[in-house]
This record gives C-alpha cells, sequence and structure tokens, in this order.
C-alpha cells in the first residue's frame, strides 16, 4: 500500500470514530421525503473534515431536456424511390386514360352511336386491370416510402428535385430491439465522421429490413460531399422534453436500494458542522456530464465531489460500531 494510501485509510478511520461518536442529526422539516430510504447512518463532520475529503457540495439544477435515442442510419437508394414514383405516375395516367376511354364507349353505346357490348366489356376489363395495377403500385410505394407517398404532390416534386440536384439525402434511422414509438421523434442529429449534420424527420417507414426494427426516414439537407446511398452513420433522433433535475454523475451512488445521493445539512447550532444522509432519486436520462433525475428539490444542499469518500465513510462508521458492540 503506498503512504497516500495508508494516509488516507487513516483518514477515514479517524473520521469514522469521529462520526460514530457524533451526536445524532436534528430532526428537519424534509425528514419525511426520505421516509422509504433505506436505513443509513446520519454523519457529521465538521469543515476541516470535509475538507480532508474533498467534499464539494452544491444545487442541482432544474433542467428540461429531450431525450436522445441512439440510432444506426442508412443512407437510402433515391434511384428506387424516383423508379417508384415514375411507376406509380405513370400506372396512374394510364387508369385514367382506360377509364376514360372506357366511359366514351359507354356514352357511344347508349346513344347508338357505334360501340358494341363486346367493346364495351373489353373496355371493363382494361379498366378493372388497370386499376389494380395502379393499387399495388399505391401499396407499393405507401410501404416502401410511406412519408414520401403521404406528401402532397407538390411537396413530393420538390423533395425529388432537391434529390435530382443533390442537395438533399434520404435516410432510414432504425432503433435496434424496437419495433413501435410511442411518440415520433421531432429532430435528428446524423453523425458524419464526427460531425453532426441537423435532418429534418419525415415520418415513420412501413417496412421492416434486416434489422427487424422500427425505422425513421430523415431528410439530410447539404449532405457532406461524398456521402452516398448505401453509406452507414450513426443518428441521434431527439424525442419529447423530459422536466428534472440536473446532477453531476459523480453525485450519484447506486445500490440493491436504488440510486442515491448524499445530502448536506448544516447543524442548526453549529454552521462549522455539517450533517450528510442517504437522499435516494429516480434516474430519468443522462446528459453531458450530468444525471437528470427526481425526488430532489432544487434547494437541497448535495454532494457534487466527493460522494465516494463519504460512502466509504459510512461503510467504515457502520462496521467500527458493530465492532464496538461485539466487544461489550
Amino acid at each position: 500500500m503506498s503512504r497516500y494510501a495508508k494516509c488516507r485509510c487513516l483518514i477515514l478511520i479517524a473520521l469514522a470514530a469521529g462520526a460514530a461518536s457524533s451526536p445524532p442529526a436534528p430532526a428537519d422539516d424534509d425528514a419525511d421525503k426520505s421516509a422509504n430510504a433505506p436505513a443509513s447512518a446520519d454523519f457529521t463532520l465538521s469543515n476541516d473534515q470535509r475538507h480532508a475529503l474533498g467534499i464539494v457540495t452544491g444545487h442541482p439544477v432544474a433542467a428540461r431536456i429531450p431525450e436522445r435515442l441512439d440510432a444506426f442510419g442508412l443512407v437510402l437508394d433515391a434511384s428506387a424511390l424516383v423508379a417508384d414514383v415514375g411507376e406509380l405516375t405513370a400506372l396512374e395516367a394510364s387508369e385514367n386514360a382506360v377509364k376514360a376511354e372506357a366511359a366514351r364507349l359507354r356514352n357511344l353505346y347508349v346513344n347508338g352511336a357505334g360501340a358494341s357490348p363486346k367493346m364495351i366489356e373489353a373496355a371493363q376489363v382494361e379498366e378493372t386491370r388497370a386499376s389494380a395495377q395502379s393499387q399495388i403500385a399505391r401499396v407499393r410505394m405507401h410501404q416502401h416510402w410511406g412519408p414520401v407517398a403521404a406528401m402532397a404532390p407538390a411537396e413530393r416534386q420538390r423533395l425529388l428535385a432537391a434529390i435530382g440536384r443533390g442537395e438533399l439525402l434520404l435516410l432510414r434511422a432504425d432503433l435496434p430491439g424496437r419495433h413501435t414509438l410511442g411518440a415520433l421523434p421531432t429532430a435528428a442529429q446524423v453523425d458524419v465522421d464526427g460531425v453532426r449534420a441537423a435532418g429534418r424527420v419525415l415520418g415513420l417507414m412501413r417496412q421492416t429490413d434486416d434489422a427487424q426494427s422500427v425505422g425513421v426516414m430523415i431528410a439530410l439537407a447539404g449532405p457532406p460531399m461524398g456521402l452516398g446511398a448505401g453509406a452507414r452513420v450513426p443518428v441521434a433522433l431527439i424525442t419529447a422534453v423530459r422536466s428534472g433535475l440536473l446532477v453531476p454523475r459523480d453525485a450519484v451512488l447506486y445500490d440493491e436500494h436504488g440510486a442515491y445521493v448524499f445530502e448536506q445539512r448544516i447543524d442548526k447550532t453549529s454552521a462549522a458542522l455539517a450533517h450528510f444522509a442517504r437522499h435516494d432519486v429516480v434516474l430519468l436520462m443522462p446528459h453531458g456530464g450530468g444525471i437528470l433525475v427526481t425526488g430532489l428539490d432544487a434547494d437541497d444542499d448535495i454532494v457534487v465531489e466527493g460522494a465516494g469518500a463519504v460512502w466509504s465513510l459510512e461503510g467504515t462508521a457502520g462496521r467500527r460500531m458493530a465492532d464496538s458492540d461485539d466487544d461489550d
């Protein structure tokens, strides 16, 4: 064991002995907030002891943070979209022409202008065939390109024109292990070689791929040079905003009872003394160097640095107290 480790161990043992003999903390109005928490000693430390342990306290910060879902993106082949749109357009035009011809022949037949029943029957067969082909193409379009198929014709044409000029790419973002989404993401960030580009969420894909997961179609305007069909890139999907209190990651500990932080309360009889007790929290989501939680108040004074030292002191104090009882 190094000299530093020995010194630190001695400090912890000494502090534990002082903590074990300290008077209990005075009652506090907030005691009911931890009524369901597991039993935990309430430690009293002086200013010098807190400084020796490197304990720093602070208040949690209220925050509203959008939830982030990590996905895998695939740049789609736009030529397939153009082909499907072209086929659908042609089949719909053909269907309209066949329907117009069938209506013309029926009108001639009613007016006795030379159309025979056989011609009417043949026109009806062609009309049925054209209608079926158009319906198949529409279903395929909605299945493969649902968000684009749902667009108004003018908006769809603008999208195709931008794709044709190389000003826009379409991506499919898959969420592995998920087959549904509670709500459509509001935005997307595409990671291209470490550079994040903003993408526009167009809607959900109606057909799964080899990943067997729910997919989201994203439009990436002004794509980086060289990015093309078939490329796979990380994508972050931004969903609904979640509200809570942001605390540093180092402030949060976890055991069999769940997540918690250490809360500091200044002694009412001496400002030089501070009491430390466990305070349970509910983890919502990580964010940067912190974690969004609930279960705290914005005015709570919690340990933001040195929580591990307080935890070590708690364990040491508990064991010493048990040992002294056994000796008796």
